[in-house]
């Protein structure tokens, strides 16, 4: 794909080249906003608005990285969400069994690809990871989603998030320590490769 191609078209107004990057990079988009929201809804949202406001700012694009300025508009768009919890918190609703455990994730289900052992193990370790993720403050849960799982560079990240590079090298220090101990208290729940490198270290 050539993303400069596709941007200059999408300014000129080729609505197709904006579809195509759009195609592009929802996955990560979508991928950004649950890890940062731990909703799917919410993630879809963010995303859609993220790419509507670029959409609309395109003639405002002042150059590089076409992946991470929408980033920056999906990161904008989850701090929005998550400070309208802060001000209008909520209880959400999920689907539970017969014993008041929480519905596997369909999008788990959905895959079909490893055996049902492989699924079960990744889903254990997506929800604890998840579960640690969330439970960092939303800067420290940016940027260590930005750096660690999107793959960016420290000044890709300093740039999305508005933070200076210094404090994006320490943020993301202290985050991965956090997670790290988060990940040591449920280490009973990781696969059984996980735990046998866990008992080899204590």
């Amino acid at each position: 794909m050539d993303e400069q191609a596709l941007v200059n078209g999408a300014v000129k107004g080729d609505l197709d080249a904006f579809n195509r990057l759009v195609l592009a990079y929802q996955d990560m988009a979508f991928n950004l906003a649950y890890r940062l929201l731990n909703d799917d809804n919410a993630a879809e949202d963010a995303a859609q608005k993220a790419f509507i406001a670029a959409y609309q700012g395109l003639k405002s694009y002042r150059g590089g990285s076409f992946r991470a300025w929408v980033l920056k508009m999906v990161t904008n768009a989850c701090y929005d969400e998550l400070r309208r919890r802060k001000r209008h918190p909520t209880t959400p609703l999920e689907p539970v069994t017969d014993d008041d455990e929480s519905v596997e994730s369909p999008r788990w289900m959905a895959d079909d690809g490893p055996s049902p052992e492989e699924s079960a193990e990744r889903a254990e370790l997506e929800e604890v990871i998840q579960h640690c993720l969330s439970d960092l403050p939303d800067d420290f849960r940016a940027i260590v989603v930005l750096i660690d799982v999107e793959g960016l560079d420290y000044e890709q990240a300093a740039a999305i998030t508005r933070h200076p590079l210094g404090t994006i090298k320490s943020r993301l220090a202290r985050a991965r320590l956090r997670l790290r101990k988060c990940l040591d208290g449920y280490w009973e729940l990781l696969p059984s490769i996980f735990r046998l490198n866990h008992e080899g270290t204590a």
